[in-house]
């Protein structure tokens, strides 16, 4: 499937939901979407350093890792189980 197909398709499923909505519902709803297209700037680019030291933990990142993997649960059962 093209990317424009996919984008047309994904747009009427929005509108068969929409269709069930009121007048005045659809009314706030086309206020609220253009809003979002008069205040949309152009994305600042961001780099991954930004987001550096964004997480800050006493625990190194081994135990971390340890921890998670400790604490998954698996409740899954396979055949002969």
């Amino acid at each position: 499937m093209k990317t424009a197909d996919l984008k047309f398709n994904l747009i009427d499923s929005y509108l068969g939901l929409l269709n069930n909505l009121s007048p005045d519902s659809k009314l706030e709803l086309i206020s609220k979407l253009s809003d979002s297209l008069k205040g949309s700037k152009k994305p600042t680019k961001k780099s991954l350093i930004d987001l550096y030291g964004a997480f800050v933990s006493k625990e190194s990142a081994d135990e971390i890792i340890a921890d998670l993997k400790n604490s998954r649960n698996f409740i899954r059962k396979t055949e002969g189980s």
